[in-house]
């Protein structure tokens, strides 16, 4: 009897590959950007269920190839959770859909953003490429490339719209965990900027603070309305007048 080979079964899932490739990032700040745009993504999309945002974690394209890790990814068509101890790594051959777009952060440790990586994410099919260097002085800082026939084609303005995901990327200046900078965020088609959790969170305040002012100031002014009253009614009984009578 012969047996049946089936090589999808053969092939090694994400519990048995690593979930990095235990190169530590530059700094903070690669991990930080990444993290705010997924922290935004929550936001803006609370009840999809269908896409995933990694930091700094490896995807896996081929068992015998070590992962590529990029700095974020966004995967659009996958669960976003897929059970209670998440994903540890992104096996292609598992989730069946490549990443739509891949950030990558450079540091002062250049490891092939503009080259290499470049050159492996194409190959590998992903849609969006964007390059954020803090470090430039004359050139974008950021660079976001679409893939056309199997080659990266820069594309023009800021934010940069990505209409196959329906949201805009590109930098300003703000706040994030106290720190005061440029970062990246999203943004809709209108060019609007999508808000931080740390914005939301002040936004909701502000505007219960303005909704209890209003409140305080309403009742102030009835008090006022009252006392007036009360002082029309007593100079009408000091002239004679029953405040009273129909």
């Amino acid at each position: 009897m012969l047996l049946e080979y089936n090589p999808r079964a053969c092939l090694p899932s994400a519990e048995d590959l690593p979930d990095s490739d235990d190169t530590p990032v530059d700094n903070e700040l690669q991990n930080l950007i990444s993290g705010l745009l997924k922290a935004i993504l929550a936001l803006i999309w609370p009840d999809r269920m269908d896409w995933f945002f990694g930091v700094d974690m490896g995807i896996y394209y081929d068992p015998d190839e070590a992962a590529i890790v990029p700095d974020g990814f966004l995967s659009i068509g996958v669960p976003r959770i897929i059970d209670s101890d998440l994903r540890l790594s992104y096996v292609l051959w598992e989730e069946k859909e490549v990443p739509s777009l891949v950030l990558e952060v450079v540091s002062q440790t250049r490891r092939g953003e503009y080259t290499q990586k470049k050159q492996d994410y194409a190959q590998l099919g992903i849609l969006y490429y964007a390059i954020y260097n803090p470090l430039r002085k004359r050139k974008p800082r950021l660079e976001v490339y679409q893939l056309e026939a199997g080659e990266y084609q820069l594309l023009e303005g800021e934010p940069v719209w990505l209409a196959n995901i329906n949201l805009g990327i590109g930098r300003e200046e703000g706040t994030y965990q106290g720190v005061t900078r440029e970062w990246l965020y999203w943004y809709d088609e209108q060019g609007k900027r999508y808000l931080t959790p740390e914005e939301t969170i002040s936004d909701t305040q502000q505007q219960l603070q303005c909704a209890e002012n209003r409140a305080i100031a309403a009742e102030e002014q009835l008090e006022q309305e009252s006392q007036r009253a009360k002082r029309l009614a007593q100079l009408l009984r000091e002239a004679g007048v029953d405040p009273d009578e129909n």
